[in-house]
Formats: structure tokens, C-alpha cells, sequence
């Protein structure tokens, strides 16, 4: 007996195929799953079931040439390797330097791949803490590898008595056991901690500990010191070189749509999921439009899946309670701008400290724009109509607003207060004009990401793992037999391009070799 490939995995990485799928010879088509979305995690759920002999229609809402917003994220090497991706172009860019942060008396730091070069960087900061940054990124390192094999699989129950849980749960274990006791104690101690109390242990530097702490409060409804912010740095690292705190930028959407093997159709909109007697007979378009379908995937955010595109009468109460629970208060806008010259920058982070960044939740926490936002630029580089662009993270912008709704006047100001704080910090940056301004409203509106959450839910330790959107759900499945849920507010979360989507396949394809699904 072979213990932990019931799963549908080889040992290659690939999935197994279907039983009874149709393969190059010709042989009968198993029957229609619809895909609700068209990002990267419903892309990678789609072939992986086309792959498998499953004959697959992905519904996209958008209409035809909307890529934004759309490719970001590390890639696992088993998502590679399992849907024959190696040679049809797929890149990964890690820019370097991957984060450059302007100091308030002048100057910046730039962090880059090179180790003895970040180290060097940050002696002219703080000798002590360049003595303790290769330490540092070297325990990172570990627990992130640790944490990627906990993200390249469904998450195991840990109350579950099942042979391959109980399997799954002991490799972890293992693993953990390889982390040595001061992994372990590093591990167990991270993950509840804030990202200020975790950065004070190691640092002294104000404009390092800001860079770093950004990305544990990035998408967050949390500032700097609030608890489990220590976690989302963590996971920011997962995938990423050591020394490296910022996910990459991937080319895998694109590779995907031009894949052949799976219908997309654009502009189709997905108004109910019809159910029969608790099992997902299909989908019904917003124009009327009927499509049976015995196996239904959705990309959109569970508490949307589970109480609008289905009745949520055939929830039970105590779920629906906790679906409606799921926090997702989105806390960030983005504004596109064109640039006089080159940005001279692939990664900006405007945060100059820790309190600075504590400071901006506080406008936040009263539903209100932050005055002082802390900002992240990303350069797109020169684009086809030889112009520069960049596109800043602006954060803490809520969907909530105490004082009214995001209207055009508030997303003019939005953008004037993104410019307006890169020429404060940054003097060199040349001028700079606003060509669009998404509000948390409008990432709802335009993504469907709930409330404007790009995460679909927020990526904390009581929303994370086994606990991913909540626990009922951490495996993918719903209630209504046939209906599986695959986007980011699945385990593992974002950032991971894919990974929501490859494992939600996995589970699909167990149920449908055990003779749950048609």
C-alpha cells in the first residue's frame, strides 16, 4: 500500500487522470463542470480538471481584455509540473532590488537579492542590525519552507481520523520536528504575534522594521501592532529567495488562457447556482441563460458562493451564521499613474516606521482615509505608447467611510493624496498623472473581491489553515454536493498564485474517483 497519493497526486506532481476520461485516443467525455471566475485560482482548477479527462466551461465576468490585476504571485513547482506549463513561456519576475524605501533625512534603502549587499545597505543604518539580518532571513527562510509544504496541499483536519489526515498531519509534524527546537519555538511564537513585537526582537532600525512590517499589515485590517501580523509576513515570504519579503509578479493568467483544452466565455455572469435535492445542478447566467452542470467551482468569495449565488436555506444555520462572519473589510485602493520619466524603482515602499504605518490604521480603525497612507509602487516600466507607469498600493483606504460612500470626488482626492505623499517622501519623483483610481467599491465592483478584500478573505491566523474560510469549508467542499469553492478566500490565501485553485482540483478529483460526483 502506497499511503498519501490517495489525493490524485504522482510522485512527479502531476494529477492522475479520471477514471473513464477522455484521453488522446478519443474516449467519452465525462460530463460538463462550470468554473465560476477567470482568475489565476479558477484557471489552474479548470485545467487541472481538463487534464484529467473533465470537460470544463470557465465563466468569466469580465469582458474580453480585462487582464488587470490579474498576475501576481509565486507559483508552486508542483502547479508547473502538473499542468505541463514548463516550456509555454511562464516567467516569474523577482525584481531586484525588491524593495526600495526613501528616509526621511534623505537618502533610501535598498534591499536586494545579494545578501552581502542588503547586509552593507543596512550597516549604514544600523551595524548592529546588519549583524543580525543574515540570522534573520535564515530562520525566515525555514519556517517558510516549512509553511510552503503546508500550502501545497489541502489542509489536513486535525480532528479527522481518516488515514490520509492522519498521514498528512504526521509529515507536517515531521517536518516541524527538522526545524529543530528553536524552529519550533519560532513557529509557535510567530504566529500570534504582532509584526512590531516580532521586528523589535531583531531590529533597531526604524525605516527596515517598516518595510518588513508592511507586508504583515498589506490587505490587512490590522495595523502593525495587532496580533497575527507576524503570520502575514511569514506567508509574504513563502516561495520567495531568502532575504526576500515581497511575492513575485507572474506571467501565469496569460499562460493559461492561452492554453488549450478549456472553453472561456467572457461576459458571462453567473446570477444562481441552481440546486436539486442538495446537489448543484448548474448555473444561470444574469442574462437568463441556463447551464446544467452536475460539478459547479467557484472563484467568487464564499460568503457570495453560499448566500446569494445559492439559497442559503440549504445551509444550515449555524454555517450560515459563520459564513456571514467571514471578515472581509477591504483597507486598500489603487491608483495608476503615468510618469514624467523612469520611476528609477521596481518596488517602492513609503512607510518610513512602524508607528508611522500604527498611525495610518488609526484613521482606519474610525472609518476614515488615512492622511498619512502608507504606499507601495510597483513600476510597470515603459509600455506601448512609450509612457511610464506605476501602480501604488495605497493603504488604509476602507470600504466604509464614516462620513459617506466613494464617490468620483473621493477617488479624485485618493489619487491626489497618493501623489501628493510620493512627493513628500520621495522629492526625485518627477511629476506624475493620475490615469485611474480603484476604491475598495470599485475592486468589488470591477473583481469581485468582498468589500474590496483581494484576499476574498482576510488572511489571518483564525482565517487561515484548517480554519480557511472557516473550518466547515477548509476542504473545499460545501454542503450542496457537486458545488467546491477555489478562490483566495480558500486555503491557502493569496499571493500563492494557484495553489487555491490546484487544491481545490485535488479534492474534486478524490470525490469524483470515490463515486461522490458524476
Amino acid at each position: 500500500m502506497r499511503l498519501g497519493h490517495a489525493s490524485g497526486r504522482r510522485r512527479d506532481g502531476r494529477l492522475r487522470p479520471q477514471r473513464g476520461a477522455d484521453d488522446a485516443a478519443g474516449r467519452r467525455m465525462s460530463a460538463l463542470a462550470a468554473v465560476i471566475g477567470a482568475g489565476v485560482n479558477e484557471l489552474v482548477c479548470a485545467r487541472a480538471l481538463a487534464r484529467a479527462g473533465r470537460r470544463v466551461l470557465v465563466l468569466d465576468p469580465r469582458p474580453a481584455g480585462d487582464e488587470s490585476l490579474a498576475e501576481s504571485g509565486w507559483v508552486l513547482p508542483r502547479i508547473v509540473r502538473g499542468l505541463g506549463l514548463g516550456g509555454r513561456g511562464l516567467k516569474l519576475d523577482h525584481p531586484d532590488p525588491w524593495a526600495v524605501a526613501p528616509l526621511p533625512g534623505g537618502g533610501r534603502l535598498e534591499l536586494v537579492h545579494d545578501m552581502a549587499r542588503s547586509t552593507e545597505a543596512i550597516r549604514r543604518l544600523s551595524p548592529r542590525d546588519a549583524a543580525k539580518w543574515p540570522a534573520f532571513c535564515e530562520r525566515m527562510a525555514r519556517l517558510a519552507r516549512w509553511l510552503e509544504h503546508v500550502y501545497a496541499a489541502p489542509p489536513p483536519d486535525p480532528a479527522s481520523r481518516e488515514l490520509g489526515d492522519l498521514v498528512e498531519l504526521a509529515r507536517l509534524a515531521l517536518r516541524a520536528r527538522r526545524l529543530g527546537r528553536r524552529g519550533v519555538e519560532d513557529l509557535l511564537r510567530l504566529v500570534p504575534m504582532s509584526v512590531a513585537d516580532w521586528l523589535d526582537e531583531w531590529f533597531e532600525s526604524d525605516a527596515l522594521k517598516a518595510v518588513l512590517g508592511a507586508a504583515g499589515v498589506m490587505y490587512l485590517y490590522r495595523g502593525p501592532r495587532s496580533g497575527g501580523t507576524a503570520f502575514v509576513l511569514l506567508h509574504h515570504h513563502v516561495g520567495s529567495p531568502m532575504g526576500v519579503f515581497r511575492p513575485p509578479r507572474s506571467n501565469i493568467g496569460r499562460v493559461l488562457r492561452e492554453m488549450p483544452g478549456v472553453e472561456i466565455r467572457r461576459g458571462a455572469k453567473v446570477a444562481v447556482i441552481s440546486v436539486r435535492a442538495g446537489r448543484a445542478a448548474g448555473v444561470v447566467l444574469a442574462d437568463g441563460e441556463e447551464i446544467a452542470a452536475p460539478l459547479v467551482v467557484s472563484g467568487a468569495d464564499p460568503r457570495r458562493t453560499l448566500l446569494d449565488l445559492v439559497d442559503p436555506g440549504w445551509l444550515d444555520p449555524e454555517l450560515a451564521r459563520a459564513v456571514r462572519n467571514i471578515r472581509c473589510r477591504g483597507v486598500a485602493g489603487q491608483v495608476r499613474l503615468a510618469l514624467e520619466r523612469p520611476a528609477g524603482f521596481s518596488r517602492l515602499v513609503v512607510a518610513p516606521s512602524l508607528d508611522y504605518l500604527e498611525r495610518a490604521w488609526d484613521d482606519a480603525k474610525y472609518a476614515r482615509v488615512s492622511r498619512a497612507p502608507y504606499l507601495e509602487a510597483v513600476s510597470d516600466g515603459r509600455s506601448a505608447d512609450g509612457r511610464h507607469r506605476a501602480e501604488v498600493h495605497v493603504q488604509y483606504a476602507p470600504y466604509a467611510l464614516a462620513d459617506g460612500g466613494w464617490d468620483d470626488g473621493r477617488r479624485v482626492a485618493l489619487g491626489d493624496l497618493a501623489v501628493k505623499v510620493l512627493a513628500r517622501h520621495v522629492p526625485d519623483f518627477g511629476a506624475a498623472v493620475v490615469e485611474g483610481v480603484l476604491s475598495p467599491r470599485d475592486l468589488e465592483e470591477q473583481f469581485g473581491f468582498p468589500e474590496g478584500q483581494a484576499h476574498h478573505a482576510e488572511l489571518a491566523p483564525d482565517q487561515a489553515l484548517w480554519m480557511r474560510p472557516v473550518p466547515a469549508l477548509a476542504r473545499y467542499r460545501t454542503p450542496v454536493e457537486g458545488l467546491y469553492l477555489c478562490g483566495p478566500g480558500t486555503h491557502p490565501g493569496g499571493a500563492i498564485a494557484g495553489a487555491c485553485g490546484y487544491n481545490a482540483a485535488r479534492e474534486i478529483l478524490r470525490d469524483l474517483r470515490r463515486g461522490k460526483l458524476e
